[in-house]
């Protein structure tokens, strides 16, 4: 039985999508459940959110060298398949009790090429084992880590983008959120994404057929979304509220258009979209970088890390927003009790 994966994902950026992968392990994490987050994204924020520049120096240094069985990056994990190896295990780092990392690596970029060029190969008629191998790469080491450390769940983070990376990371995925900012930018993204993650599952199921008998389990590719959060507006001259709220009211109708295939009537705001709006996201302004530096979530910070007056407030606040974000994940996907 494979641990369920839930991946973040928007090819738009700047969307606080880190930050709700990082913030949500943590809270889950809190609420008792064994977590296992995954950086997919070569950008590697995830990753420098959760580790101190020393560990992100041992983890990325080249001569750095991987044991016989793990490696210490996901990339690392990846790179014996790419010569004449396989697969190696992950190093887990550990953050917490109940939470450990996958870290993800700057150097990941280099296998765009070859999963770009293993997708066809995985419809040939000979030798199937290693374009299969290498497009559930990213599969296969987060269930093993997975499986290593007994998680309830796998929170996979992406990059921005619809290139082959995230192609192979959402076959790996049964969950979707996608995390939107109240601009066209986003809105454009909706309308990318859902015929997009419709091609992946075709395409997917058709080289599952194609391999009628795998010498290894595939994924499902299931890719199912499951709701939205969305980015609540900061106060910009260059971006009124009237702006915000333009943009972020349409938000409803274009995800149930485009990821849904589903027809009118559209609720009329994120406040009424009770089926697919998960959250709005604030925007904690001075408690972010805060806790960046005391390199925890927004609602653990303390007194001691600065949080005093009026920012416990803000702390509490967060940590029961995030709550009930994470409350809603467990029903949505069925996760059950910790």
């Amino acid at each position: 039985m494979t641990t369920p994966v839930l991946t973040f994902f928007n090819n738009k950026g700047g969307v606080g999508k880190t930050s709700l992968v990082y913030h949500l392990a943590w809270m889950l994490s809190d609420m008792g459940y064994r977590v296992l987050a995954c950086d997919l994204d070569p950008q590697a924020n995830l990753t420098a959110a959760f580790l101190n520049e020393e560990q992100l120096e041992s983890l990325w240094d080249t001569e750095a060298q991987s044991t016989p069985e793990q490696g210490s990056t996901i990339m690392k994990c990846l790179q014996p398949l790419m010569g004449l190896g396989d697969l190696l295990s992950p190093a887990l780092a550990s953050i917490d009790e109940t939470l450990s990392l996958i870290p993800g690596d700057l150097a990941l970029a280099g296998v765009e090429d070859a999963l770009s060029a293993e997708w066809p190969n995985s419809l040939r008629s000979d030798n199937l084992l290693r374009p299969f191998r290498i497009l559930t790469g990213f599969s296969s080491i987060m269930q093993k880590g997975a499986e290593e450390m007994e998680a309830s769940i796998v929170l996979a983070d992406v990059g921005p983008n619809l290139g082959a990376i995230n192609r192979s990371a959402l076959i790996a995925t049964d969950y979707i959120i996608v995390p939107l900012g109240a601009d066209l930018f986003s809105l454009q993204g909706l309308r990318n994404l859902g015929p997009t993650l419709e091609r992946w599952q075709d395409d997917w199921e058709r080289r599952k057929e194609h391999w009628a008998e795998p010498d290894f389990p595939l994924p499902s590719g299931r890719m199912e979304p499951i709701g939205y959060a969305v980015q609540q507006h900061s106060v910009r001259l260059d971006r009124p509220v009237i702006a915000y709220d333009k943009w972020v009211n349409r938000m409803p109708a274009e995800y149930a258009r485009s990821l849904l295939k589903k027809e009118g009537p559209y609720p009329r705001s994120p406040s009424g979209d009770k089926e697919n709006a998960l959250a709005t996201l604030k925007h904690y302004r001075s408690l972010v970088p805060m806790a960046q530096e005391a390199r925890k979530p927004i609602f653990h910070l303390k007194v001691a890390d600065g949080a005093f007056g009026g920012h416990i407030g803000s702390v509490d606040s967060a940590r029961e927003d995030f709550r009930i974000l994470a409350t809603k994940i467990i029903d949505k996907i069925g996760l059950g009790k910790p």
